[in-house]
């Protein structure tokens, strides 16, 4: 990407940042997902109760967290662009395609890790009890950011393709909610009553956001779960450029 053109895209992020704060829905979102990491957390995940210094029952949540919540944000990103019409008006600006959709997506993402830094009090608590391996958790957050960034690449895509936001948030948790299980025995073992080859098992396994993100959020960063996550939303948001590019004269 030329400078320019890195430019122009950094200036698009920038505004479309500054409107997730211009409404409340952006500290609406935002508080709902502070409550509910610190319910999920303290009380259905026994951070007290299990009496070690980590933040294991925070971060296994988040893909969870995640399914309701990042279609809510990622519904409206392109969805209410071609309804309003103003999808035109967008390209016709000096912006290619690929900018378009890379600074919706920035934007969206970095308002997605505003809220996930907003957590930073439940990882001093944990240093308060006790002594954990901040470096894991450090990766952790990594994982936790990636994937967030996974979910809002398929949300993106899905609402390229329609004008109603509802549809959008519908796609969108029905396709992460098939990434989440892919990786599940129950999965695995339907597709094996059908008699497919342990090849293709083992690819749809290899497709779940929670086999890839378990791992980093234990303190393991693998190479394969990085590339698994760049790769997830490099093809979601070339797919959503696809989709734009068909659908513009819609």
């Amino acid at each position: 990407m030329s400078t320019s053109a890195g430019n122009l895209t950094r200036v698009l992020m920038r505004r479309e940042l500054k409107s997730y704060f211009a409404t409340p829905v952006a500290y609406v979102f935002i508080v709902i997902f502070l409550v509910l990491a610190g319910a999920f957390t303290f009380y259905l995940g026994g951070f007290y109760q299990r009496g070690q210094a980590d933040l294991l029952p925070f971060f296994n949540f988040h893909p969870w967290l995640y399914l309701f919540l990042i279609p809510a944000i990622a519904m409206r990103l392109w969805a209410e662009e071609r309804k309003s019409g103003s999808i035109e008006l967008l390209l016709t600006l000096p912006v290619t395609m690929w900018q378009a959709v890379l600074g919706k997506f920035l934007a969206a993402w970095a308002f997605v890790g505003i809220a996930l830094a907003l957590t930073f009090p439940i990882w001093i608590t944990v240093n308060y009890l006790g002594d954990p391996d901040n470096g894991a958790i450090l990766a952790g957050y990594f994982g936790s950011f990636l994937m967030a960034g996974a979910f809002l690449a398929v949300g993106s895509c899905l609402s390229a393709s329609t004008r109603n936001q509802v549809v959008a948030f519908i796609l969108t948790v029905v396709i992460c909610f098939a990434l989440l299980l892919a990786g599940w025995p129950l999965v695995l073992d339907m597709f094996r009553g059908f008699g497919f080859p342990q090849a293709v098992i083992d690819a749809i396994a290899g497709l779940s956001f929670i086999t890839h993100f378990s791992a980093i959020s234990k303190g393991v960063i693998d190479l394969r779960d990085l590339l698994y996550f760049v790769l997830m939303i490099g093809f979601w948001l070339y797919a959503s450029a696809v989709v734009i590019d068909l659908k513009k004269a819609d």
